[in-house]
């Protein structure tokens, strides 16, 4: 299969001071925080090699449990375990993109304990609860997701093999698998299809990585037992079958197509990934955040204001389906993929991380009034816990790719990328442009960025191509689909002719040492839920504001002119202006920030705009 653009190799993209390096550091810092005895803790118990025990300060003991994982991670709960997957991802993917020896040697450390449990189970079972979980599966009886827990073990060898090259890694999983088949050997298709009923996670994406890095037919095997037939045939034949449906148990099943794909070639794969797409966001439509679910579950279609509930939009979901776009961006290069990827990671990745302590919000309420609910490094490890340090750990798979006839700019944050073009190597520099001195006007390129007395209507960024041999190749900038008016760019003094409308800027040329600048016009909007036009959530670009607020508020005005009911607040960051609004001519003001920088604030996200003859 070969894809329309490739991102770059890992550590070839990194990122520039700024918001993403910043949350990235807080992520690193977590995942480094973590003690690998402790991440271990439930595999040690069920190979045999731990004893769990409290204080007893009249036997002489030590260890209260305080210093231990509890919440999801504790040793009654039946998906103990699942976070070091995760963990040994993110770790495996800094070291492949940061050089984080530290890390990288503490996850080789576990991959050998994780090999050592494997050989005192017998040299099969890797997992970190009961075999017998799995069986009762198969017998019809209530267990918490078992294949979810066990699918997070197997990502986690997997990556370590593909990016930290664990020789190691990959025979544990091998092992693993091998389990896996002598259990599923005895089922027919009807009975393997009640078993995948229930949670499977990504096992499907697990077995196709699998083969992808060593083309072993027993993995081939295991993707025929694990298509999801009940529910890609449904999604193939047009049926909604999401509405009301858990929505993180399949769209791990959608990433298991894709991969597949990927690894097999196979159209029929790519198909279900498509009309999972056209079925979860096209014809469902997402919240003002771009992203979806209430109480984990898809919402009907564009059934948004009745499903603004106190747990909308959870992170695994958010960080899933900007996987899954990614998947489809890569192979048909469409902006509107890279479009969904940005305002997910505005407004869901980045506002359900904590910007002070690194920690995860499982959900994102939509109800006016309430507040972000933080996790605790050691008490919850909520699933989100799991995907949080995960998704700040692949900020270069999104910022950058190549495709045959050059590199592509798919996000504005501050990043350098080093490419290689042909024979020739390149590097580009993204940095945001403050007009008004702090990163500095650039001068004498023929362009109108004057020191501005009012806050710019656009967003700005100097792109530093840097060929040290000239190179001829497409530099593709991506015009993104809030643009209030046409995006602009120069190199050096050249004005170049944007096309309108979302999509990408292609300019060839041949490139030496050129600046590039770009100037993407943005404007506050107000833009009304589906089901409740009357209602308003207020964007700047892809960044939604929230209103610092403990309770619903109205604001009354022209609801056809709503965006104009705010005013800029210079409170806040970004400099010189703040990036915050004010209300103006209401019965009481209000304050809005990016959601991104809400803390421990009430907020509300939605508005209801009322005429202003209406009696207040």
């Amino acid at each position: 299969m070969t894809p329309v653009c490739r991102p770059l190799p890992r550590g070839a993209v990194q990122n520039l001071p700024g918001l993403l390096s910043h949350r990235a550091d807080l992520n690193r810092a977590y995942v480094a925080s973590l003690k690998p005895a402790n991440l271990l803790q439930s595999f040690y118990a069920e190979a045999g090699m731990h004893q769990w025990y409290m204080r007893n300060t009249a036997h002489g003991q030590t260890g209260d449990g305080a210093e231990r994982h509890w919440g999801w991670e504790s040793p009654t709960c039946q998906v103990r375990g699942h976070f070091l997957g995760h963990w040994l991802s993110a770790a495996a993917q800094l070291w492949a993109v940061r050089g984080d020896a530290e890390l990288k040697a503490r996850a080789d450390h576990v991959v050998s304990e994780l090999a050592a449990c494997q050989a005192k189970n017998g040299g099969g079972w890797c997992g970190p609860i009961p075999e017998k979980y799995l069986h009762w599966t198969a017998q019809g009886k209530a267990t918490w997701a078992p294949q979810y827990v066990h699918h997070k073990t197997l990502m986690g060898l997997a990556h370590m093999a593909e990016f930290a090259g664990s020789s190691q890694a990959l025979e544990v999983a091998g092992l693993f698998a091998d389990w896996f088949l002598r259990w599923t050997e005895p089922f027919d298709r009807s009975k393997m299809d009640d078993i995948l009923d229930v949670e499977t996670g990504g096992m499907l994406e697990a077995w196709a990585d699998l083969y992808g890095l060593t083309h072993d037919g027993k993995y081939l095997e295991l993707i025929a037992r694990y298509r999801r037939g009940r529910l890609f045939d449904a999604l193939l034949e047009g049926r909604d079958v999401l509405t009301n449906r858990h929505a993180n148990t399949t769209i791990p099943e959608a990433h298991g197509a894709a991969r597949c794909h990927e690894v097999t070639g196979d159209p029929a794969w790519r198909a279900i990934v498509e009309a999972y797409w056209e079925m979860a966001v096209t014809r469902r439509g997402t919240f003002c955040t771009g992203g979806q679910t209430n109480d984990e579950a898809w919402t009907p279609p564009f059934a948004i204001a009745e499903r603004r509930g106190r747990w909308a939009q959870e992170h695994c979901t958010v960080y899933n389906m900007i996987r899954l776009a990614d998947y489809l961006y890569r192979w048909t290069g469409d902006a509107a993929y890279t479009d969904f990827i940005e305002k997910n990671l505005y407004n869901g990745i980045l506002a359900q991380q904590n910007p002070e302590t690194g920690m995860v919000a499982y959900y994102l309420s939509m109800r006016a009034g309430d507040r972000k609910v933080w996790g605790h490094p050691t008490h919850d490890f909520w699933c989100c816990h799991g995907s949080v340090v995960q998704a700040h750990a692949i900020h270069d798979l999104l910022l950058c790719h190549q495709d045959d006839a050059g590199v592509r700019i798919d996000q504005y944050m501050p990043f350098e990328a080093r490419a290689q073009v042909g024979d020739a190597p390149v590097t580009l520099r993204v940095e945001p442009i403050h007009r008004g001195g702090h990163v500095g006007t650039p001068t004498g390129a023929g362009h109108p960025w004057e020191h501005s007395a009012r806050r710019p209507g656009s967003w700005t960024y100097r792109i530093t191509v840097d060929a040290p041999t000239p190179t001829e190749f497409t530099l593709s900038l991506r015009r993104p689909g809030w643009l209030a008016g046409p995006m602009a760019v120069w190199v050096g003094s050249e004005r170049v002719e944007a096309g309108a409308g979302a999509g990408y800027e292609a300019i060839r040329r041949v490139w030496g040492s050129e600046q590039v600048y770009v100037e993407l016009p943005a404007e506050l909007r107000a833009e009304p839920a589906p089901d409740e036009p009357a209602s308003v959530a207020f964007l700047h670009g892809p960044v939604v504001m929230a209103g610092l607020c403990d309770r619903e508020r109205a604001l009354y005005g022209d609801p056809e002119r709503a965006a104009e009911l705010l005013r800029p607040n210079a409170d806040g960051e970004g400099y010189p202006w703040g990036d915050g609004y004010r209300t103006v001519g209401q019965p009481e003001g209000m304050r809005f920030i990016p959601l991104h920088r809400v803390v421990d604030e009430p907020y509300a996200l939605t508005f209801p705009i009322l005429p202003s003859s209406w009696e207040r």
